[in-house]
């Protein structure tokens, strides 16, 4: 397979600041819309207040999410990474547009009708996050790691910035007539500008970073055929004038079993980190933090308690994805990483007693550990499973991980329930 490359010859990492400066944008942009959503959660609680908001989008975002990512993960040697990306980008733009009309053609009220709409909505997110997260992680596996490393730190960027600015405009609008809408509504409307941006920024601005380019271009060299769109997007031709060479390199690739049984130990990594911090964030936050309420030291945000919780976990979960940076800090043993991954179940009782009998002190010290230990373990194992295989292995790789990282997701939702028995009625 023969690479005809029309640019100017350029160095490896030419352009590494700005390949960072975008992925972390686009890692913003993959969560944005869904965050808002979380983080608009005493609104929708407003409006269906027995419906469990919070618990019920999650649980129907996940089957669509999940779904999608493992017909991609198994497809994904054939399919074009370039018009994935773009579909997903594309979907959360119309999606979130699509809140904002609903709410307005409803003028903002409750009841079923408008509740399933949202549900519906809400689907389409996970369809497009699966699109999204997977191609966007399988690209970048096979490039430089602080590639990777910055559009997971982009991912949690997106909870810290909902979080924060959501308690910043309820404060805001709170003495205003329908203050909690204006404020859902100016989330929404600042989430759909920012799937825009990342619909523009990976159409025209990303495939053409010399850094980007040179990577596909390795990779395609090393048998991807993911990766073409986008280098012709770039202005490179990869032509196969070597049909057998090609095909060679193809079947020299291991499969998708193979590597999966390879890294299963990082797979289950993944399924039981996100199984903890789902089966705790956001439902348990919202509904059984027990009767806490902020001390004065924070009279400012009064009853906003669940929301400082969620901002606490999203500003720790975002700080801990940059300490693998730091290569002394960086957790890189196998066996390390499981036993760090087992440990974090001991929040389970932890949460459990603190909520019954603990103050909110111990409470905000455990929602940040919570956030701490995700976004740290998260990015480990995403940036050190992907070593030592070739191009379109890391690409496969990332996906399978994906897709185990969201049945993590899926599974700690559905456990999320169980802490509303005996708390009533479901």
């Amino acid at each position: 397979m023969t690479i005809v490359d029309k640019s100017e010859p350029q160095t490896r990492l030419q352009g590494k600041y700005k390949a960072v400066a975008v992925c972390w944008i686009l890692g913003l942009g993959s969560l944005m819309s869904w965050n808002s959503m979380l983080t608009i959660g005493d609104y929708y609680y407003k409006l269906f207040p027995l419906y469990h908001p919070s618990r019920v989008l999650t649980l129907v975002y996940e089957p669509f999410a999940i779904v999608t990512m493992a017909v991609l993960a198994y497809n994904e040697s054939k399919i074009d990474t370039r018009l994935r990306n773009l579909i997903g980008y594309s979907l959360f733009f119309a999606s979130t547009v699509m809140l904002i009309v609903l709410d307005l053609a409803t003028s903002g009220k409750g009841g079923v009708g408008p509740y399933i709409g949202i549900c519906a909505i809400v689907g389409c997110f996970g369809v497009a996050d699966a699109n999204v997260e997977g191609g966007m992680i399988g690209d970048l596996s096979f490039m430089h790691p602080e590639l990777i490393q910055s559009f997971l730190a982009g991912l949690a960027a997106s909870g810290t910035l909902t979080s924060v600015m959501r308690i910043v405009a309820k404060a805001a609008f709170e003495k205003s007539e329908n203050g909690l809408r204006k404020g859902a509504m100016l989330f929404l409307a600042i989430s759909a500008f920012f799937e825009f941006l990342c619909v523009i920024l990976y159409a025209y601005f990303f495939p053409k970073l010399p850094i980007v380019k040179y990577y596909r271009s390795k990779a395609a060299s090393e048998g991807s055929k993911t990766v073409s769109a986008d280098l012709a997007a770039a202005g490179i031709q990869v032509e196969a004038d070597q049909e057998a060479e090609g095909n060679a390199n193809h079947h020299e690739r291991l499969s998708n079993k193979q590597l999966f049984f390879e890294n299963i130990d990082y797979a289950i990594d993944l399924f039981l980190i996100y199984v903890l911090t789902l089966s705790i964030f956001p439902g348990f936050l919202y509904e059984n933090t027990g009767t806490h309420q902020l001390g004065s030291w924070l009279m400012a945000f009064a009853g906003t308690y669940p929301l400082v919780l969620i901002a606490i976990y999203s500003v720790w979960d975002f700080l801990s994805r940059y300490i693998p940076l730091l290569q002394c800090l960086k957790m890189e043993s196998r066996r390390s990483l499981m036993i760090a991954t087992l440990s974090r179940f001991l929040l389970i009782p932890a949460f459990y007693f603190t909520a019954k009998y603990g103050d909110q002190g111990w409470m905000i010290m455990l929602v940040s550990f919570l956030g701490l230990s995700n976004g740290y373990l998260t990015v480990c194992v995403l940036t050190v499973a992907p070593k030592g295989y070739k191009g379109p292995e890391q690409n496969a790789l990332g996906n399978l991980l994906v897709l185990c990282l969201l049945g993590g997701i899926f599974a700690g939702v559905a456990l999320d329930w169980l802490w509303i028995i005996g708390h009533g009625s479901f």
